[in-house]
């Protein structure tokens, strides 16, 4: 799990063409909403899912599960090993 919450994190910088904050991100950390210290957004959050799609093969077609699945990235890695083919 280690390696997959490392992986998710440099993806999600990369996908959202972001910096990583000062002392980096916390695998509880919330993504998106006034308290996030990123400040995604919904194009952000489009092109996580799009990230996540190309390389693990999950599909998040339902806004409201996007919104879920990214609360944070241990949420999303949790998310990841019950639907990630590669991840079973």
């Amino acid at each position: 799990m280690p390696d997959l919450i490392a992986d998710l994190k440099t993806l999600i910088l990369e996908a959202a063409e972001k910096s990583e904050p000062e002392g980096g991100l916390r695998d509880d950390e919330v993504l998106f909403g006034p308290d996030a210290r990123l400040a995604l957004d919904s194009l952000d959050a489009l092109q996580i899912s799009m990230a996540i799609q190309q390389r693990y093969g999950v599909r998040m077609p339902d806004s409201k599960d996007t919104r879920r699945a990214l609360t944070s990235i241990a949420h999303l890695a949790e998310h990841l090993k019950l639907h990630a083919p590669s991840l079973k």
